[in-house]
């Protein structure tokens, strides 16, 4: 390439500029560099009598018909106040806003993060993954590679319940108005009933955990369909959880599923909500 002065420039390709750069790296870069891809690995590990059931089965995989995944305190707290849950598998990850320990099977001490992995105790083919952790871009593909290696796809269907703050919905009327909390729904391809609140309009987009399954969902072909809880409020309350009932009438012929969450549920919640939003801690 030449300039208006006739000096002949090399031209530099920005696709070869990365690999240049790892090739410069020494030894103690690239030392450096796995041992952080080691750390903000993600790790799944189910209890003693889950992976037992798994190493029996044929395809060495999880028997499960609905798995539920809920990204927020809000999401799962309607489904798990609902029956007997028992702690059968938790996930594991570090980054810079999670920083969590290997996993330890039971339920998690109150006011910490987690993604924890229940087993309806009456009707075992249904799974809820709570996450109430922060779960990275660069983790989203292991994740959803990880957990749903351990499932058996055939007969799945996939439930996802996330929450999100109504300021992140676009809509040219005034939000004043809105009605919050509501849900807005997505849907993969193989999904055949229809959605139980109107689909998410354009311009608005799903990220995050929620957004990653769905589109795992969609790439399988497994039937999935996201709930998204559009709210006004911070903490956790009733008020969000129950705008998740409609969802989950799929899981109400194997789940009896109680009216109101419980004021114990509540008040652990809004402790675990409050140590999050400390500004220095």
């Amino acid at each position: 390439m030449a300039t208006f002065f006739g000096e002949v420039l090399s031209v530099y390709s920005r696709a070869v500029e990365e690999d240049e750069d790892l090739e410069d790296e020494n030894e103690e870069d690239q030392q450096i560099r796995k041992e952080m891809q080691q750390k903000r690995e993600v790790h799944v590990e189910w209890c003693s009598e889950v992976t037992q059931s798994m190493e029996n089965s044929t395809d060495k995989k999880l028997q499960c018909s609905d798995f539920v995944i809920a990204v927020g305190p809000n999401a799962a707290a309607y489904v798990l106040n609902s029956g007997n849950w028992a702690v059968v598998g938790a996930v594991s990850l570090w980054n810079e806003r999670t920083r969590s320990s290997r996993p330890q099977f039971g339920v998690p001490p109150e006011g910490e993060l987690s993604c924890v992995i229940y087993r309806q105790s009456d009707c075992p083919s249904v799974l809820i993954c709570q996450c109430t952790c922060y779960v990275a871009e660069d983790q989203l593909f292991q994740w959803t590679e990880k957990v749903f290696a351990c499932i058996q796809q055939r007969g799945l269907n996939v439930l996802v319940l996330s929450d999100c703050s109504v300021a992140e919905y676009k809509t040219p009327d005034s939000l004043f108005n809105s009605g919050a909390p509501f849900l807005r729904a997505l849907k993969s391809s193989r999904y055949g009933s229809q959605p139980l609140c109107p689909l998410l309009e354009q311009p608005n987009i799903v990220t995050g955990l929620a957004a990653a399954v769905l589109s795992h969902c969609q790439i399988l072909r497994i039937p999935a369909i996201l709930y998204q809880c559009y709210s006004d409020m911070v903490s956790p309350d009733s008020v969000t959880m129950e705008m998740y009932k409609p969802a989950l009438t799929c899981l109400s012929k194997l789940v009896k599923l109680d009216s109101r969450p419980s004021t114990e549920i509540l008040r652990k919640l809004v402790r675990v909500n409050e140590a999050q939003s400390n500004l220095y801690t």
